[in-house]
């Protein structure tokens, strides 16, 4: 295996930790303890941690090394407001040249969200519900514009954990299947206005004052 996709490899295995909540804010991430459990060199490490620190989930501390990243209240708000701007114009073109095919995909999606959720299956339906967002830029055809979502998203994963109060999924479900049916309907106000209200309400059941203890790096990366 070669050194980029060694490095390839280990952002996604810590992004994954990270985002699945495994890796918790302000965990220590130890070069030589990810070294060895990754069997690579610390050179690597020190690139992916680099790469990371990009995507804004960790930050490294002069003399003390690499955290997880632990976003504080009003970058919390931020990100939320960043998606609002994004994500209610992307419903409204999304509308504008949705076809048949783009919503029997959406609604796929949603019965996948609903069949996690009555299976009690968390995380499956945590990243269904995320999902659910990038997908619809995929459908676009606008890989630009997924990734950026991918990446705001991974942060309010970061967001949710610390902050969140009693995520109310079964709502999320119900607010995006109700979404699904104003694009089939080509109402682009009324799904625009769905979009603004399901990101609001996330937002809305987060707790500012919240946190969370750290989990050990060798637990959460087994």
């Amino acid at each position: 295996m070669d050194s980029s996709t060694a490095t390839r490899n280990i952002v996604q295995a810590l992004t994954k930790a990270i985002v699945e909540h495994r890796l918790h804010p302000g965990s220590k991430l130890a070069e030589q303890k990810l070294a060895d459990h990754f069997g690579v060199s610390r050179t690597l490490i020190r690139q992916a941690l680099f790469q990371l620190v990009q995507k804004r989930l960790i930050r490294m501390e002069p003399a003390r090394g690499a955290f997880v990243a632990a976003p504080s209240s009003d970058e919390a708000r931020q990100v939320f407001a960043a998606r609002r701007m994004i994500e209610v114009e992307m419903v409204r073109n999304f509308v504008r040249q949705v076809t048949p095919l783009q919503v029997k995909a959406l609604k796929d999606h949603v019965a996948q969200e609903k069949d996690s959720l009555s299976h009690g299956d968390v995380r499956g339906r945590s990243d269904l519900l995320e999902d659910f967002h990038v997908r619809m830029a995929e459908l676009m055809g606008n890989e630009v514009l997924a990734q950026i979502l991918s990446e705001l998203i991974s942060r309010c994963a970061l967001i949710t954990l610390m902050y969140q109060s009693t995520h109310a999924a079964e709502h999320s479900v119900q607010l995006h299947a109700h979404i699904v049916k104003a694009i089939a309907a080509k109402d682009e106000v009324l799904a625009a206005k769905l979009m603004n209200e399901y990101l609001s309400q996330v937002e809305k059941n987060l707790t500012l004052d919240r946190q969370l203890p750290s989990k050990d790096i060798a637990m959460a990366l087994a």
